[in-house]
């Protein structure tokens, strides 16, 4: 189940990263390059995040470089909106100073537009004095690209690998707690529920709310809005179920079974040609031990739909014993031998008593069957079971009832040369009886 967790947790990080989030895209701000180095920051306006914003002044003053000669100081252009100044250079719209990049910067409108055009100026006249030849222009955007390219993965470091670091402090937080959560459940209610498969339920529920818990606070720590994050899985909602069918399947069925509880832990039960004890029952799978020590686990959503044979769901279970007795023997004899035999025998229950049956009427001898009821426990099953064989063996020998005797035997001698020669049959008689011996 942790691993489905963590499948959640990477898929909700990738459905937050393509679905925009407004409100952080807002509170972000990114920083305008030039040649790999800052030039200032901007934040979102209106509709156009931070990222998208200064990557096109980024565009513009490239195109300015093209012709660095031709290069004019910037200007402030003031605009019909008092709050809003763009700077220009050569006519063109370079970046317009907002009131919401004054007061991110915590200065006013005027002061900003001044010292970005400051900054614009210097890095213009930086940039334009390494592009006066065309093999200093190819050199320099080599290492435009390349400074660009560190300086934004520094940026995204600095930005990330902190709230990363939260993220799993949270998570490794909660873990504990979850741990904790679990281990305390077990403690109290090994006195107060007598249940094994309550007390199962109870344990899990509770430890994955604990984790579900956790996965949200991570999810804030990293930097992400939950409400987003349950925004973006809805909308994807049609796709993950395709795409985790078979985990969602499992994790019903798995609650289901708790719930309904059609077999509990410790129970031995068949599923198909797996039969073993249950020692644990998962929202994934549960988990079957065979009786020769092996363990299997089988999916929940395998275990709910399909056909089980519960063999100690009741605390009692009846077995057989069949057996052959010649015609002549005397039957009602063998009978009541076989019965007092098999009640004498330790396990057998008195109640339901033992009883006889007669299966069939063979050509040489007859079927009987001997019924008795024992603990529905595999090891007490087999064990009683063959004890009841041994004890009407012994009591048939102590009242004298044989065992149907074939009345047919072959029997072969041990050296069969040595009785040829005492018969006086020689090589010819041996090959003519090897001849009849093929027809």
């Amino acid at each position: 189940m942790r691993s489905v967790l963590l499948l959640a947790l990477l898929i909700a990080l990738t459905i937050t990263c393509i679905t925009p989030n407004s409100a952080g895209a807002q509170d972000e701000r990114v920083t305008v390059r030039l040649d790999g180095r800052a030039v200032f920051r901007v934040s979102a306006v209106e509709n156009v995040d931070a990222t998208a914003r200064a990557r096109q002044i980024e565009r513009r003053m490239s195109r300015l470089l093209e012709n660095p000669t031709a290069i004019a100081p910037p200007r402030i252009e003031a605009t019909q909106n008092s709050d809003q100044q763009v700077i220009t250079i050569a006519g063109v719209p370079v970046v317009t100073v907002t009131k919401a990049d004054a007061q991110d910067n915590l200065t006013t409108v005027d002061t900003l537009a001044t010292q970005w055009s400051g900054a614009i100026a210097t890095a213009l006249t930086r940039a334009s004095q390494r592009r006066l030849s065309p093999s200093e222009r190819f050199v320099a955007e080599v290492q435009s690209s390349v400074q660009t390219g560190f300086g934004r993965l520094g940026e995204s470091a600095i930005a990330i690998i902190p709230r990363a670091l939260a993220a799993l402090l949270v998570i490794g937080l909660f873990w504990a707690i979850a741990a904790l959560v679990r281990w305390l459940m077990r403690l109290i209610f090994r006195h107060i529920v007598e249940d094994l498969t309550v007390e199962n339920l109870i344990k899990q529920v509770a430890y994955y709310v604990v984790w579900s818990l956790g996965f949200i606070v991570a999810l804030d720590a990293f930097g992400f809005d939950p409400q987003a994050v349950a925004t973006g899985l809805g909308l994807t909602g049609l796709a993950l179920g395709f795409a985790l069918k078979d985990i969602l399947s499992n994790f019903i069925s798995g609650i289901l079974i708790l719930v309904l509880r059609p077999f509990e832990l410790g129970d031995q039960i068949v599923v198909g040609e797996t039969e073993g004890n249950v020692e644990r029952i998962e929202l994934r799978a549960t988990q079957l031990r065979t009786y020769d020590g092996r363990v299997v686990l089988v999916p929940n959503a395998e275990l709910f739909t399909s056909r089980i044979t519960n063999n100690t769901a009741a605390p009692i279970r009846r077995s057989s014993v069949t057996l052959f007795i010649g015609y002549d023997s005397d039957l009602q004899t063998a009978v009541t031998v076989m019965t007092e035999a098999a009640q004498a025998t330790e396990a057998v229950l008195n109640d339901p008593p033992v009883s006889v049956r007669i299966r069939d009427l063979g050509q040489d001898d007859i079927l009987v069957e001997v019924r008795f009821w024992t603990d529905s426990r595999r090891t007490d099953f087999v064990a009683t079971t063959s004890a009841v064989r041994g004890a009407i063996v012994l009591a048939f020998k102590d009242a004298g009832i044989g065992l149907p005797d074939p009345d047919v035997r072959i029997l072969m001698p041990r050296h069969p040369d040595k009785w040829r020669t005492a018969l006086g049959l020689g090589d010819s008689d041996r090959t003519q009886d090897s001849d009849n011996a093929s027809r």
